[in-house]
Order: structure tokens, then sequence, then C-alpha cells
């Protein structure tokens, strides 16, 4: 079994390229989708973040309000930004990182040669990156970001440039996610072209995962 992060900076068109690689035969899990079953109600995690950043960050059903809580952990300040960030991750990310490993341990018993995928925008962030084989980071030009950002959010392009721009603050730049990548994936140009990359990179994972070459460690 072959372990592979798979992130990029916000809008950069991970989930896609998640997409393309499970069509090609991956098994992928989505961090942020395990992050948001534990922070449902009743979960210790959801308890913790409650507790930390307070009731504010509710609906009225008592589930969390995602956006309510990005606002606050990103914050518009940026002295305070990275230390609430910072709190938010850990309280959440150890928790993230064990079910995430529960589910490869579970891929691999059931699949030896799969290649398993964890898709995460703060692999590098968490310094979570030895946990996995490899590294694929996935990249995108400035405009199209903020594009992209604003129609998922169905917002205005200069409120999502002042989004794209306070996120960004609290990762890595994408000259620095490169440099620690095994692989990287430009998907600035057409859906053709991303597609192209995605499975020349994945016939060089599928070897590694048949060959056992991946590292332990990253």
């Amino acid at each position: 079994m072959l372990k592979v992060g798979l992130t990029g900076g916000i809008a950069s068109g991970k989930s896609i390229v998640g997409e393309m690689f499970v069509a090609l035969g991956a098994h992928l899990v989505q961090a942020d989708r395990i992050a948001h079953e534990l922070m449902r109600p009743g979960e210790a995690v959801y308890n913790q973040v409650v507790r930390h950043f307070g009731r504010e960050i509710l609906n009225a059903d008592g589930t969390v309000n995602r956006a309510k809580l990005a606002e606050i952990a990103f914050g518009k300040s940026s002295e305070t930004r990275a230390s609430r960030v910072e709190e938010l991750n850990r309280l959440v990310h150890p928790a993230v990182l064990r079910s995430q490993e529960e589910w490869m341990r579970e891929v691999g018993r059931q699949h030896p040669d799969a290649v398993t995928m964890v898709e995460a925008a703060l692999i590098l962030e968490a310094g979570a990156a030895k946990r996995f084989d490899k590294i694929v980071v996935v990249t995108c030009g400035e405009e199209q970001r903020a594009e992209r950002f604003a129609a998922r959010q169905k917002i205005s392009l200069e409120a999502a440039c002042n989004e794209v721009i306070r996120r960004m603050a609290a990762q890595l730049p994408d000259s620095e996610k490169i440099k620690a990548a095994d692989y990287v994936i430009d998907n600035s140009g057409s859906i053709g072209h991303t597609k192209g990359q995605v499975q020349e990179v994945w016939k060089q994972l599928q070897s590694a995962a048949r060959t056992g070459s991946g590292p332990e460690g990253h």
C-alpha cells in the first residue's frame, strides 16, 4: 500500500484532482470531511472547539457554523490570526490524523496494493508529511484561485480576493509546498491539461504501490 498526501493552497483544485485520481482507482478520503464529522454535536472534538471558541460559533440547532468559526479563527488582524488558527488546529488535527491512519490501515488490509490518498490543505503546515510515502501538490494562478473561490462561495470577486489573501496567510506559499512535493500538478490550464498530469502521476504511484518503493517516511 502507498500512502499519498494530496495538498495545495485554498481553491487550487485539490478536490477536482482528487476526483480524477479516484476515477483512476485511488482510495481517497478528505480531511475536511473527517473534521466535519468530528465536529458534530456530541463528539469530543465538538465539545472542545465550542468550549474554546464560544457558543457564538453555533447555529440555532447546535451545529457548528463553519463560516463563523473560520471568521474567528482566521480573524481580521494579522497579529491574532496565526495564533487562533493554531489553536483550532491543536484541537482538531490530532483526531483527524488518528482517523486518517485508521482509514488507511483498513484500506491496506483489504487492498494490499492500494494507493490511499488523503486530501488535506494543511498537511505540510501540520507537520504531517512524514506520515505519507508521497506528497502531491496542486497549484494554480492567483487570479484563478480567487475566481474559483468566488464561484464556490457565491460571493463577489473582490470579497473572494480578500478572503483568499486572509486564508493564504495561514498557509505555506505554493513555492514552499512545491519544495516539499514529490509531484506537482499545475491546475492553471484546462481540465484536459490537468487530467493528463494526473494520469502521468497515477502511473508512477501505481508502480510505487506495486513494488513497495514508497519510503517509510517522507
